[in-house]
């Protein structure tokens, strides 16, 4: 991990970075890179009435806080859900100031069979801006019919439980299953078993810099 100095997590919305990569970027934290976290959503239009807008932005700040990340590398951007696909140059053009201004090593985002609209567009245009990076495409099982999973980050336990913690922080969303402390720890321990490890995130090999 002390090869990568620089890593940018692009997360379509938030708790998407956390829920995909959390763990590794604990650990990437751990091992001294810089972690810069970006979410092109804070879903102001789409919470339910009874919360204030802001929520997700800042349960975002304390989850993404308890995993390295410094405050001042979490960008926001405030895109509405859903709507992606109708912004994507705007999209572009902000990964393209992002890789000019933070010329990340490494950058986590969805995979490329990602069947979210959004997340879709933030994986194509993640290729356009960042050509000459070392990229990963995390996986979010409840959105992707198939995951080639040909990447492995080995994870302490430490790393599992930083990442639940940080996935606790988002009280707004926790009605969903999949931010099941049980759901988060056993895909973590399956793909942990698939090379004899404790535990790992599995990740597809979008493009490789060596």
């Amino acid at each position: 991990m002390k090869q990568f100095e620089k890593v940018l997590v692009l997360a379509p919305h938030t708790d998407d970075g956390e829920l995909g990569c959390g763990a590794t970027i604990h650990k990437l934290s751990e091992a001294g890179a810089e972690v810069f976290y970006v979410a092109f959503s804070i879903c102001t239009r789409s919470l339910p009435e009874h919360l204030h807008p802001m929520t997700l932005a800042e349960e975002v700040k304390k989850a993404t806080e308890l995993l390295g990340v410094k405050k001042e590398n979490l960008i926001l951007y405030d895109y509405d859900v859903r709507h992606f696909p109708s912004i994507r140059q705007t999209l572009l053009e902000d990964m393209v100031m992002l890789e000019k201004k933070i010329k990340p090593d490494l950058v986590l985002m969805p995979c490329s069979t990602d069947i979210h609209q959004d997340h879709q567009t933030i994986y194509a245009e993640g290729l356009r801006a960042f050509k000459q990076t070392t990229i990963l495409g995390y996986e979010l099982p409840w959105n992707n019919l198939s995951f080639t999973t040909n990447t492995f980050v080995t994870l302490s336990e430490n790393n599992v439980q930083q990442k639940i913690k940080a996935l606790n922080e988002y009280e707004s969303q926790k009605a969903r299953s999949y931010l099941n402390a049980d759901f988060i720890r056993s895909l973590a321990k399956t793909r942990g078993v698939q090379i004899a490890a404790d535990y790992a995130e599995a990740f597809e090999l979008i493009r490789w810099i060596i």
